[in-house]
């Protein structure tokens, strides 16, 4: 299986998610998705890319370009290849999309992460030509079991724990960063849009693992400690990915998967905020 000829379509949420299951660290798709992406060599699909926003996409957008909305961009949410594929091949594909994008949509910029808090600077982006567009620092709980909690998740015991409620519980308190890239999709508006960045952005001094950095917290307030050690099996208080995962995985395997059922909603913009200030 070679990627050279690799061909993009347009495929269905159900074959994403199918897709995603098998092959993402996080098997599950984001809330909010409009378009999925498939890369097909010879016929048989090699790798996936779902388009859609965060749970924040006007606030995600603004922060760079003020004069951009939510029908301007894109954030790739997830986006994964078969492993026994070459290694560029993730690079390749993010090419691939990219020129269809600009060929069949009406979007600026394209948007995305890197995972920061798992140690992943972004090297894929930066291999295929993204600006760096800074970062910031966000926070996360581990459980005794080595689970990643979001602030999102402490719900499930009354919201964010107090230094007493995580000593109780053997929980860790640890901020990390998230880093930004883009890619300009249209030429008319590249130029006016680096102009009004609210950040620097760059090509070519990108952060590399070194870069990283990660800080806990402690009785005397936060340091500097190394990469947290989560555990991407436990799902305790993640259940219902949890559940939808064993569920699908149990369709998978009967081949009954059909999760065509669910829909995928635009949620404009939240009130919550868990982006941590950059200068922390």
């Amino acid at each position: 299986m070679s990627f050279q000829h690799m061909e993009i379509r347009e495929i269905s949420e159900d074959r994403a998610e199918r897709f995603i299951l098998e092959y993402h660290y996080m098997k599950y798709l984001p809330k909010i998705n409009h378009e999925f992406l498939g890369g097909y060599i010879d016929g048989e699909l090699a790798a996936v890319m779902s388009l859609g926003w965060g749970v924040r996409p006007r606030h995600t957008i603004q922060k760079l370009f003020p004069s951009l909305g939510v029908d301007d961009y894109r954030a790739i949410g997830r986006l994964c290849a078969v492993e026994e594929l070459p290694k560029n091949t993730e690079s390749h594909f993010i090419s691939k999309c990219i020129k269809y994008v600009k060929k069949n949509f009406d979007y600026d910029v394209l948007f995305t992460w890197a995972d920061g808090m798992l140690g992943k600077p972004g090297t894929i982006y930066q291999a295929s030509n993204f600006w760096y567009a800074g970062h910031i620092w966000t926070d996360t709980y581990l459980t005794a079991q080595g689970e990643k909690v979001h602030p999102r998740q402490t719900n499930r015991i009354g919201g964010r724990p107090s230094w007493t409620q995580m000593q109780d519980l053997q929980w860790q308190h640890y901020k990390g960063m998230q880093l930004r890239y883009v890619y300009f999709l249209n030429d008319d508006t590249q130029d006016s849009l680096i102009d009004e960045c609210e950040v620097e952005i760059n090509r070519g001094e990108y952060p590399k693992q070194k870069d990283l950095k990660w800080k806990q917290r402690t009785a005397d307030g936060w340091v500097r400690c190394s990469k947290p050690d989560f555990d991407a099996e436990e799902l305790t208080y993640n259940d219902s990915h949890r559940e939808n995962y064993q569920e699908q995985q149990e369709q998978v395997e009967l081949g009954t998967f059909n999760h065509g059922q669910r829909i995928s909603h635009y949620v404009p913009d939240s009130d919550e905020k868990y982006e941590l200030d950059t200068r922390q």
